[in-house]
């Protein structure tokens, strides 16, 4: 969503993260940074997700500086979420065999999704990480081959959208839905808030 009046820019191409900043009315300016999400040697999950999500931020910053001078100097909020399990990121998956061996990974066990964000300011910079456990039913190979097909894992860390037809293969979430789909939102919130930025309906900690 891109308004007259935004409290933030969105460093994120992500129509999950514009529907859940939606949801809690929260007014943002749409920026579409690209950066190298290439994970370094030996980088933990968390530390990826957190730098990641720290240099789409300041990568939107730039860019708003550069293509939109004009504009006030507003906070930038940057986000990245991955899938692991045994350490291992599960990103988007590069092809048909890359979702559907990532699916059979992932088929009756349970992983984590962690989300972490960034809100670079003026004067002073935020982060957070939200870390959920999924746990998927035992899939089988047509039920992965299906899914593939229904066009929606392409795009998707861990080749799956807890929020769509992915959902079916979900038997149990410990910890931030809102987290999986992309964006936690208790975090959000409280980082936003926390930087000065009002929340609708929400209470000052």
């Amino acid at each position: 969503m891109n308004v007259a009046n935004p409290q933030i820019y969105l460093a994120s191409s992500s129509p999950r993260r514009q529907q859940l900043l939606d949801q809690i009315k929260v007014r943002y300016q749409l920026l579409a940074p690209q950066i190298n999400e290439t994970p370094r040697p030996q980088e933990s999950p968390v530390d990826y997700a957190l730098r990641v999500a720290i240099e789409k931020a300041r990568a939107g910053r730039a860019l708003q500086q550069q293509a939109i001078p004009s504009m006030p100097c507003l906070p930038v909020l940057g986000a990245d979420t991955v899938v692991t399990s045994d350490n291992t990121i599960f990103g988007k998956p590069k092809n048909r065999e890359d979702s559907l061996n990532m699916l059979e990974q992932l088929s009756g066990k349970s992983h984590d999704v962690i989300s972490a964000i960034a809100l670079i300011t003026r004067n002073k910079d935020f982060t957070a990480v939200c870390t959920s456990s999924v746990t998927f039913r035992h899939t089988t190979p047509e039920e992965r081959e299906r899914y593939w097909l229904s066009g929606e894992s392409g795009d998707k860390a861990g080749s799956y959208a807890i929020q769509g037809i992915g959902a079916v293969f979900i038997s149990n979430i410990s910890g931030s839905y809102s987290g999986v789909m992309g964006l936690p939102l208790f975090e959000t919130a409280k980082i936003l808030q926390e930087s000065g930025i009002h929340i609708p309906g929400a209470c000052r900690t």
